[in-house]
């Protein structure tokens, strides 16, 4: 069972990084193979909390999906859109660090599917005042919103897990997560000044005539934007006070969606005309099979190797960890594999005592930022493919990955230092 579940993990990713085969069909079929080989089943994929979907990321998505839609109506992105443009003054490299910060700033508050989902809209009507193509700029922004979700707890979907099982708070994701992700962002930031640099090409006419609109004119339903943005507001006001409320983020954004298609003129059909259901279902499907894996013990056994090969010595357990969460974040999504990392990382944690801590930090920013590395590493980067894709601007598979491995290596590589002056010199 545990060689039919790699073949079949190993196909389906090969499939992905060639783009033989649209993305969704690939994890149909994968996860399909996996219920008709019995190595999952209907218990394990659909109700399992370690081996099946992660229902929780399913429904945040769609919830905020929903909302997104409704707020689109509004025409708040194309002011947006007009205000950053401005504030850039129509220059490419000013605009796209303009949009990476703002882009780390919400997915600190917000998760960073949630942020990619809003900011994305604003991307393509901003590149296209100004005759530049939007991929490079979604692509920079989803890395950002990795690096920017890793500060805190609800930043990032494997932070909450993590925080779970640490018995870890917000302000503990604070203290500990946001410094080194400030500098992170401070370099990226300069990095994308040299991966980008091709896509740098500033219109002086576009640019000009940019600097003559009037963003206020962009708002076309100012009634439904304040009711869009009061919902919202209420919706990231309960994420971030998820440890006080106790309610997941899934339930805020589905409960946040009902409540705002209750209170408006927006019809069913209307909301949920926007959702990017292809990437739902992607979504599903790579569970099942990442479950799987779990289910036949592979990731498990892989862990554990990792947890054995450090001989009780916390440096090697901690760079160890960076590094191997990092790797393995890259080839699978992270929310699985921190969900399954979690409960040794624990173990390690209470056997090194109170200086054990550094673990749990170091299995956060490998698996937060080893995200960056594919296109299928962290759920930011499936979505905004998803995204582009929709509205006729495809990102390939190793267009992102080419990137992002550069992106991962470095910042991943920043982190050792830290790690190390910080709690083990």
């Amino acid at each position: 069972m545990a060689i039919a579940a790699i073949t079949i993990f190993v196909v389906a990713y090969i499939l992905l990084a060639t783009e033989w085969v649209h993305r969704t069909k690939v994890a149909l079929v994968g996860a399909g193979l996996m219920l008709l080989l019995h190595i999952s089943d209907a218990e394990k994929a659909f109700f399992s909390e370690h081996t099946g979907i992660e229902w929780n990321v399913i429904f945040l998505l769609f919830g905020m999906m929903v909302i997104v839609s409704v707020l689109r109506r509004t025409g708040v992105f194309e002011y947006v859109a007009i205000w950053a443009a401005k504030r850039a003054r129509g220059k490419p490299y000013r605009l796209m660090v303009m949009l990476c910060l703002l882009t780390a700033f919400a997915s600190a508050l917000l998760d960073n599917v949630t942020t990619v989902l809003l900011i994305a809209p604003v991307t393509f009507l901003v590149c296209d005042r100004l005759g530049l193509r939007p991929a490079p700029y979604l692509i920079a922004e989803v890395m950002a919103s990795n690096i920017g979700g890793a500060a805190t707890l609800v930043g990032d979907p494997p932070n909450i897990i993590i925080a779970a099982k640490g018995g870890l708070s917000f302000n503990d994701f604070l203290v500990h997560m946001a410094p080194i992700v400030l500098i992170l962002l401070v370099v990226f930031c300069g990095l994308c000044r040299w991966l980008f640099r091709a896509e740098f090409t500033y219109d002086a006419k576009r640019a000009a005539s940019v600097m003559k609109l009037n963003e206020k004119e962009a708002i076309t339903d100012k009634a439904l934007l304040v009711k869009a943005l009061a919902v919202l507001l209420v919706v990231v006001t309960a994420f971030v006070l998820h440890p006080v409320l106790h309610y997941e983020p899934s339930i805020v954004a589905l409960l946040g969606a009902g409540l705002l298609v209750l209170i408006t003129d927006v019809t069913a059909q209307d909301a949920l005309e926007d959702v990017e259901w292809p990437t739902l279902v992607f979504f599903a499907g790579l569970f099942i099979m990442v479950g799987g894996l779990v289910e036949t013990g592979v990731i498990g056994n892989v862990s554990e190797a990792t947890a054995d090969a450090t001989d009780g010595r916390l440096g090697v357990a901690t760079f160890g960890l960076l590094g191997g969460s990092a790797l393995l974040s890259a080839i699978i999504d992270n929310i699985p594999y921190v969900a399954t990392m979690s409960p040794i990382v624990a173990t390690l944690v209470e056997s090194h005592g109170s200086n054990g801590q550094v673990l749990w930090w170091a299995l956060a920013l490998g698996a937060d930022l080893g995200g960056n590395a594919t296109a299928i590493g962290a759920s930011a980067n499936v979505v905004a493919l998803g995204i582009a894709e929709r509205q006729g601007h495809r990102i390939s598979f190793w267009t992102f990955t080419r990137y992002g491995l550069v992106v991962t290596v470095v910042t991943v590589a920043l982190c050792v230092p830290y790690l190390w002056l910080r709690y083990l010199a």
